[in-house]
């Protein structure tokens, strides 16, 4: 009696390890599914790289002379693509410009300043590029130092420039001195390589 009291309790915990291993295998399985999927390109471009407005972007990255996927990058940093987006340090639309930067933006290329316009992509990614390619003529198409300063302020990459003795060719993301700004560029640049391998973007 004991003993097949023993031999049932064995065959139920058997019986129990065995529905235990079935549902890792599935659960495995369905992590390895899922994360086949994620890799995919069309999984990729719907959910985690997405790229509204890409004629808008290709028109004035042309115009201005600055690469696709430098654009595409730095708007999925700035906002996701979502363009009523407001930061709360006043930073308005795609490429979260601040009012006093899209003011002076307007009156460099000889246009009018509405602060309501800066919802639209249009006119948010064109002064955004724009500012963009003169942050690129002013560093020298170092891509670090002008996310930078996309980030901090110009002039306050100026100042790092002067204080660590950094030059034209300064990289090294690791050094930039706010921890806000280091993670911005580094998560641009990543953006960028990411918008370059699915769109074929330059």
């Amino acid at each position: 009696m004991a003993n097949s009291f023993h031999e049932r309790l064995k065959d139920r915990q058997y019986a129990k390890r065995k529905k235990a291993i079935a549902i890792v295998g599935v659960v495995l399985l369905l992590v390895i599914v899922a994360a086949g999927i994620i890799r995919t390109d069309i999984f990729q471009k719907k959910y985690i790289y997405p790229y509204p407005h890409k004629e808008i972007v290709d028109q004035y990255a042309a115009s201005y002379g600055v690469e696709n996927a430098l654009v595409a990058g730095v708007i999925m940093s700035e906002s996701k693509f979502r363009q009523e987006v407001h930061s709360p340090r006043g930073a308005i639309g795609l490429m979260q410009l601040m009012p006093d930067t899209a003011k002076w933006i307007a009156e460099q290329i000889d246009d009018s300043y509405d602060m309501e316009k800066l919802h639209e992509p249009d006119t948010n990614i064109r002064f955004g590029t724009w500012y963009l390619s003169s942050l690129e003529k002013e560093f020298k198409g170092n891509e670090v130092l002008v996310l930078a300063a996309y980030n901090a302020g110009r002039g306050t990459v100026h100042s790092w420039m002067q204080e660590y003795g950094w030059d034209d060719s300064f990289g090294d993301v690791e050094r930039i001195p706010y921890a806000e700004t280091r993670e911005y560029v580094a998560r641009v640049l990543k953006n960028k390589e990411n918008y370059q391998k699915l769109y074929d973007d330059r």
